[in-house]
């Protein structure tokens, strides 16, 4: 009699698990979500919108902090392997990222291809460029989630964005590739120690970059900074080696001025890449 009790005990906690959201019974691969991130850049805004005629959970991205949607790096919302294709008539040159569990994301209309077929990227790594190839009346990132090929509305950072009619209603700035995830990294040579500042001016040190090897995320247009070999008015954002008391050493500028290996108002990794605007 007691063997049958406890029989009895266990099959009912088996049934509430699997009638109960977040227990046992949730389906596993749904648990595995990865945390998506925006599919652009570090501190940049967009607003978006979603289209009534869309067969699945799409949202279109266009950019409204005052840089270009067009030619914009799109950035991977999670890490994966990164497929590239074409579609003439539809999606024009995309890229679909399998996450694993059955997630997948598709970044439709690019002007390019930034990472090889079948490449794995990190979260915050550029996979292509903005732009209105296929069936587009202008540049935008069409970005999809889609669980086992179902479209799914469109989680960032854990949290369900809404889906707007139209631009202008609603706006998502990114973290993605602000530092921590390993991606969105372009590597760089400085030929001398320098400060580093709030802002894209000398107006608030925060810190030092010292000379050497480095990462940094993007460029930013700033305040001419000039020396003995030359000028520059780009400013790299990075995390600097050395923070003064009170300053903030995470996403400081520094004077593109100090790349060992480029020229006046050039601003190119070590493998000579354009470094992307912030």
């Amino acid at each position: 009699m007691r063997s049958l009790r406890i029989a009895l005990l266990a099959l009912a906690a088996l049934i509430v698990s699997m009638l109960l959201p977040g227990t046992a019974g949730a389906d596993p691969a749904t648990a595995a979500a990865p945390t998506f991130k925006a599919p652009f850049g570090c501190g940049q805004t967009w607003t978006y919108s979603h289209h009534s005629a869309e067969v699945r959970r799409a949202l279109d991205f266009v950019r409204t902090d005052g840089g270009a949607t067009a030619g914009a790096p799109v950035l991977a919302s999670a890490a994966g392997t990164a497929t590239r294709h074409s579609q003439a008539g539809g999606a024009g040159n995309y890229i679909v990222i399998d996450h694993g569990g059955g997630w997948r994301t598709y970044y439709f209309h690019l002007a390019a291809y930034s990472v090889p077929n079948g490449a794995a990227v990190a979260q915050g790594q550029q996979i292509g460029t903005t732009g209105s190839t296929g069936n587009s009346s202008g540049a935008h990132i069409h970005y999809e989630q889609l669980l086992n090929g179902v479209g799914q509305d469109i989680r960032i950072n854990g949290t369900a964005l809404p889906y707007p009619g139209s631009y202008h209603q609603r706006y998502l700035t990114s973290d993605n590739g602000c530092g921590g995830g390993g991606g969105g990294r372009y590597w760089v040579d400085t030929f001398a120690q320098t400060q580093g500042y709030a802002a894209p001016n000398t107006a608030s040190p925060q810190g030092v970059l010292l000379q050497g090897t480095h990462y940094v995320y993007c460029k930013v247009w700033g305040a001419r900074y000039a020396g003995v070999y030359g000028h520059n008015h780009w400013w790299l954002r990075t995390d600097l080696d050395r923070t003064h008391p009170g300053g903030n050493g995470r996403g400081a500028y520094v004077p593109a001025y100090y790349l060992s290996r480029w020229g006046n108002d050039e601003a190119r990794d070590n493998s000579g890449n354009v470094i992307p605007d912030c």
